[in-house]
């Protein structure tokens, strides 16, 4: 599962080497591609995980080769989606805002085509014996951080709006993403995960009794924005838009999928990456079921305020250097109409 802070480290980097680039490892073996088919490659923004169902669940049903696409997933390595993408090496992407914005100020002419969830479903969690409930009770505990300006600004804003001082917060440095060993051998008190993986495997899976201040429950006080999306070059656009409009189509014919049946997007994620966890895939995706959209028919949609809001909200805390052109940012051209 993409960690938003992490994740974001890689994508502000453009700068691209073509032996970095080699490091991605592909899942699919487009030199197989038959060729009547276009071979387009995509990008995870991590290992495959339950944000990446509608693909898994539309590649298993044949509905890429349907519409005439030979797709290539490519897993990660030293070189993020985005840098492959500007620098000619990839077709798609999975990436986020927080990634794509400063891309785009530093000279990558990336642009998103979908948001994977509607909403932001990033969560403080903590030992619930710690009675850290709300933003102001962070005041004397310990953040596990990974040292990013975002979380500072984060943090700050969310103690800060709930009455609390910031100050009184002690951010100490992440040892791993191990958050089940983080918090119960008190290298933290409280540290950002995402809901749909790290809070469902430490409650569900791991039945530790912890407690998550929601993101999306304080959207008066930090802005929402999109994490994962996926995204392509301005130029893919320009020189392809009708591979860009089939892939984009039949990627949101799999997530709506996946909405409708989050057994069949499981299995689907299984087969291809049969060493997850299948209880944790399991309930995963049963929660990202509700999430991915208010319904399948507009999974995918962004909205403008969304990403001039956070934007904004970037360039104010000086974590955005130079302009990115937030309205050219993003696009909903190529997702299916909507009924």
């Amino acid at each position: 599962m993409t960690h938003p802070i992490r994740l974001a480290t890689l994508t502000t980097v453009v700068a691209v080497s073509l032996a970095a680039c080699s490091s991605a490892q592909a899942t699919d073996n487009a030199s197989d591609a038959p060729d009547d088919l276009t071979p387009v490659t995509v990008v995870l923004d991590w290992t495959p995980n339950t944000n990446h169902t509608g693909l898994y669940l539309a590649l298993a049903n044949g509905w890429y080769e349907d519409a005439g696409l030979d797709v290539t997933v490519i897993e990660p390595g030293e070189t993020s989606g985005l840098q492959l993408l500007a620098a000619g090496q990839a077709d798609f992407a999975y990436s986020v805002a927080e990634g794509l914005l400063p891309a785009r100020a530093a000279g990558a002419d990336v642009v998103s085509l979908a948001t994977v969830i509607e909403h932001n479903t990033s969560s403080l969690i903590s030992l619930t014996s710690d009675g850290i409930t709300r933003p102001r009770d962070l005041e004397g505990k310990r953040y596990g951080s990974y040292g990013s300006a975002l979380e500072e600004a984060i943090i700050s804003s969310l103690v800060a709006c709930d009455g609390g001082d910031p100050a009184l917060v002690e951010h100490t440095p992440l040892v791993s993403d191990d958050f089940r060993i983080g918090l119960t051998q008190d290298q933290f008190d409280v540290a950002w995960v995402m809901d749909a993986w790290d809070t469902i495997r430490l409650s569900d899976v791991d039945a530790m009794d912890v407690s998550t201040i929601a993101f999306r429950d304080w959207f008066d006080c930090i802005p929402d924005w999109y994490t994962p999306l996926i995204a392509t070059s301005a130029d893919q656009i320009a020189e392809h838009p009708e591979t860009v409009r089939a892939f984009v189509e039949v990627t949101a014919r799999g997530y709506g999928a996946a909405m409708e049946d989050p057994q069949a997007a499981a299995d689907a994620l299984m087969a291809a990456a049969p060493e997850l966890d299948e209880a944790l895939v399991t309930a995963s995706a049963q929660w990202l079921a509700d999430q991915y959209a208010d319904a399948p028919e507009t999974w995918g949609v962004q909205e403008r305020a969304t990403w001039e809001q956070f934007s904004q909200w970037l360039t104010d805390g000086g974590m955005l250097d130079g302009d990115p052109g937030v309205g050219e940012a993003w696009t909903n051209e190529f997702l299916p109409a909507q009924k």
